[in-house]
């Protein structure tokens, strides 16, 4: 009995294995690009988060207050929760920027990654600031 369980992890894990490389080959490169780079020369924010996640709905207005601040930067809010193909960029660009301990919410700007309703709020606008100092 204690081994059939052990196949049945061994094998549950491989196909984990497999499904998470799937999901990194179907990212989309260009989206995961425009999500870490200056996108068209203006800064991209991009914003993941989950539908029915609380701690994505505390950072929504710290979002839509930096939209209102920032006209010049570009905003991405990307679902990832019921939406594969940003579920996929998600995945792409953590993997990108070598973010292991990823969820939602997160926001990518340039190549700083805030994740949480702690950091995103104490740090986005600062981090938003220093990249636009650094624009040429």
């Amino acid at each position: 009995m204690d081994k059939t369980i052990g196949i049945a992890a061994i094998v549950f894990v491989v196909i984990a294995l497999v499904c998470g490389v799937a999901l990194l080959g179907n990212s989309h490169p260009q989206t995961a690009q425009q999500a870490v780079i200056l996108s068209n020369g203006n800064l991209t924010v991009t914003y993941f988060y989950g539908a029915e996640c609380p701690h994505c709905a505390a950072v929504k207005p710290v979002i839509a207050n930096l939209t209102e601040k920032y006209p010049q930067v570009t905003f991405n809010q990307l679902e990832v929760w019921h939406n594969q193909t940003n579920q996929a960029t998600m995945n792409g660009v953590n993997a990108q920027l070598g973010v292991t301990d990823a969820g939602v919410p997160e926001v990518v700007v340039g190549t700083t990654v805030l994740i949480g309703d702690r950091d995103i709020p104490a740090k986005l606008d600062g981090v938003i600031q220093d990249y636009l100092k650094k624009k040429p």
